[in-house]
C-alpha cells in the first residue's frame, strides 16, 4: 500500500509540475509573440516615417540648391554680368529663404514609451537610437538653430539696404530691379562676402543632408530585413 501511494503521489506531483511548467511556457510564448507583434508594428511605422523624411529632406535640399543658384545669380549681377531680369523675383525670394527640418518621430516615440529593449536586435536598436538622438537632432539644430544658417535673419536686411536704391514695383506689386548696379568698392565687397557666406553654409547643410539620406536608407533597409 505504501508503495502504491508513493507511486500515485509521484504521478500527481509530476502531473502538477508539468502542468505548471507548461502554463509558464505558454505564457512566455504568448508574451514573446505579443512583444514580437508590437516590435514589428513599431518598426513598420518607423520605416514609413523614414521614407516620408527622405521626401522632406529632398525638398529642403532642392531649396538649398535654389539658394546656391540665387547666390550665383547675384554674384553675376554685382559684377555687372548679364542676368535675366525675368528671374530676378524668384532668385530674390530664394536667396535668403530658410527651411525647417520636418521629422516623423511618432514610431520612435512609441518605441521609447514601450521600452527600447523591445527591439531584440542589439545592433539595430543602437542604430535607431544613434539616428534619432544624434543625426536627426543635429540636423534640426543645423537647419533651425545654427545662427549662420538663419539666412533671412542674418542677411536679408543687409542685402535689402544695398539693393533698395535700385528697386521698383510692377503693376502686380512684384519687386523689380534696375541694372546695372552702381556699388561702391566697399558695398561690392560687403555684398560679395554675404553671397559667399550664404553659399558656403548652404553647401555645408547639403553635405550633412546627403549623409543623413545615406543613413536613413541604410536604416530602412535594416528595418525591413528585421521585419521579414
Amino acid at each position: 500500500m505504501k508503495k502504491q501511494n508513493w507511486r500515485r503521489y509521484t504521478f500527481e506531483f509530476l502531473s502538477i509540475f508539468i502542468a505548471v511548467i507548461s502554463a509558464f511556457a505558454l505564457d512566455n510564448w504568448n508574451d514573446n509573440r505579443r512583444d514580437r507583434y508590437a516590435e514589428v508594428k513599431i518598426l513598420a511605422e518607423m520605416s514609413n516615417g523614414l521614407q516620408k523624411d527622405i521626401e522632406d529632406i529632398h525638398l529642403n535640399m532642392d531649396g538649398h540648391d535654389q539658394g546656391i543658384a540665387a547666390c550665383q545669380y547675384f554674384t553675376r549681377m554685382i559684377n555687372n554680368q548679364a542676368v535675366g531680369l525675368d528671374s530676378f523675383t524668384q532668385h530674390y525670394f530664394t536667396l535668403t529663404r530658410d527651411f525647417i527640418s520636418i521629422q516623423n518621430r511618432s514610431g520612435y516615440e512609441s518605441l521609447k514609451s514601450m521600452g527600447l529593449n523591445l527591439i531584440t536586435n542589439d545592433s539595430l536598436r543602437l542604430q535607431i537610437i544613434s539616428f534619432y538622438e544624434y543625426d536627426l537632432n543635429n540636423l534640426e539644430k543645423l537647419e533651425e538653430h545654427y545662427a549662420e544658417s538663419q539666412f533671412h535673419a542674418s542677411y536679408f536686411n543687409q542685402i535689402n539696404d544695398l539693393l533698395i536704391p535700385y528697386y521698383w514695383f510692377d503693376e502686380r506689386g512684384n519687386v523689380q530691379i534696375n541694372l546695372p548696379l552702381q556699388l561702391s568698392k566697399n558695398e561690392h565687397a560687403r555684398f560679395g562676402s554675404i553671397l559667399w557666406k550664404i553659399g558656403v553654409n548652404r553647401r555645408f547643410i547639403l553635405s550633412y543632408y546627403a549623409d543623413v539620406v545615406d543613413k536613413t536608407q541604410t536604416l530602412i533597409a535594416n528595418i525591413e530585413q528585421e521585419v521579414e
